[in-house]
């Protein structure tokens, strides 16, 4: 039970990552905030994870929106009484259109780096003004090993992780002096709805592709490039937020950790 009573802000926590993320920390003992736009499903997410037992609850989050953003963290410390530990999960890939699509657009740099980079910033700027008047906390930001290095057609959104690696080694060394730990984790090949779109995007860009499924596509991508022959899970990622997350990483902080299968390796 390494997160016993630790009280747990994921961003993005409506499905995907978010959703495996938060489970796997509600299994180790913590209590979730589970924000998202999409309220519906943040929803179901905290109903499940209440019926297993732990104190959960939706909550709606514009990550973007810094006032509408105070508004959702004021009503999570009205109802859990602290922040311990913030994931920010929140992330797209591109703007609309964009399986049709073999390189990055203007709307894709302005999306990517609206959600994925500013609402990184606000959501940890205003939780660490919690956190510095405790004197302590946990922030663990959710990049891509996308951020390791460029690729071909996916520019904005590997350069927008490429920011949040970038800002995590910051915010460290800012927030150091209050015992808040900063550290980011950048997940593989896994399968959700994010992915779905990019296997879409290869099957209408690539004629050899175009009679594949778009789960077949996936695993095609897996053997290709993952050392271990495996794909990830949001569960695998969960378990290495659970850990920068906990007491074990007392002494770590600015550090990015590949959970890849050796996909990208550094």
């Amino acid at each position: 039970m390494q997160m016993d009573n630790k009280v747990v802000m994921v961003t993005g926590g409506a499905g995907g990552l978010g959703e495996g993320i938060a489970k796997v920390l509600a299994q180790r003992g913590a209590d979730v905030a589970v924000c998202d736009i999409d309220l519906d499903g943040a929803r179901v997410i905290a109903n499940d994870l209440a019926q297993r037992g732990r104190k959960a609850r939706a909550y709606w989050m514009d990550v973007t929106n810094r006032a509408r953003l105070q508004e959702t963290v004021d009503a999570i410390l009205a109802d859990f009484g602290r922040i311990d530990v913030l994931v920010n999960v929140a992330g797209v890939i591109a703007a609309a259109g964009f399986e049709d699509t073999v390189t990055s657009r203007e709307a894709d740099w302005d999306v990517t780096f609206t959600v994925n980079v500013k609402g990184t910033v606000l959501a940890s700027e205003v939780v660490a003004e919690h956190m510095i008047g405790r004197g302590a906390g946990k922030i663990v930001n959710i990049a891509s090993h996308a951020g390791r290095g460029g690729g071909a057609g996916g520019g904005a959104y590997g350069a927008s992780k490429a920011a949040v690696i970038h800002l995590t080694q910051s915010f460290a060394l800012q927030l150091a002096p209050h015992n808040i730990n900063v550290n980011v984790v950048c997940p593989g090949t896994i399968w959700t709805p994010m992915w779905e779109r990019i296997a879409e995007r290869n099957r209408r860009n690539d004629p050899q592709k175009a009679d594949l499924t778009g789960r077949q596509i996936f695993d095609q991508a897996i053997l290709e490039r993952c050392p271990l022959q495996r794909e990830q899970t949001p569960e695998d990622i969960g378990k290495a937020v659970a850990f920068f997350a906990s007491d074990d990483a007392f002494n770590i902080t600015g550090q990015s950790l590949n959970v890849n299968g050796g996909t990208r390796m550094n």
